[in-house]
């Protein structure tokens, strides 16, 4: 084969970006088809509550203690916010609808200060049966929460039944629902 006729064939700078692209296509295409499960799975549904017992995050509420969820009593929802939560904010009218549908709800104020706290849940409503202060974000981090706001549905024996990750959305209340109906009906 002579040089020139070397010159003419496309080489590895033509091919290399076009199998590339095609490549890159491919993973497009099959990840549209055959999207990822986005469900996290939570280590600690089936556990126990860890054991804890904090301070009151404003002084018209408790504080919050395992114990509380250890009594035998219906299930009920634990959920992690902080004043400075933007989606926090957005979750308390279904918090409130909740609240409204008999539904228990304890909250775990993370790294806020009292005033602060008094003040969201003045703006925002004040759905809690209790609100501890975790200051450090031990408790949050003991539970498998990694952000806020998260909801957990935890029966009546203290056990965590279900997380639910994110703000609580309109279109999440009957699930949620569903969820505390499983915990009472496996707590017994």
């Amino acid at each position: 084969m002579s040089t020139a006729e070397q010159s003419k064939r496309p080489g590895l700078a033509v091919w290399l970006p076009l199998g590339l692209f095609a490549g890159f296509l491919a993973l497009v295409i099959v990840g549209l088809y055959w999207p990822a499960d986005r469900e996290v799975s939570s280590a600690f549904i089936g556990k126990p509550l860890p054991a804890f017992d904090l301070p009151p995050a404003t002084d018209e509420r408790p504080g919050l203690a395992t114990a509380q969820f250890q009594q035998g009593g219906k299930p009920r929802l634990l959920n992690v916010f902080a004043s400075w939560c933007v989606p926090c904010a957005v979750e308390a009218p279904q918090l409130a609808a909740l609240a409204k549908q008999g539904v228990e709800i304890d909250g775990v104020a993370i790294r806020d200060r009292k005033e602060d706290v008094a003040r969201f849940l003045g703006q925002y409503g004040n759905p809690f049966a209790r609100i501890g202060k975790d200051d450090l974000s031990q408790v949050q981090l003991a539970i498998g929460s990694s952000g806020v706001p998260e909801t957990f549905v935890v029966d009546g024996k203290g056990i965590i039944r279900y997380q639910h990750i994110g703000d609580i959305r309109q279109e999440d209340i009957p699930l949620i629902l569903r969820k505390l109906a499983e915990a009472e009906g496996g707590a017994q």
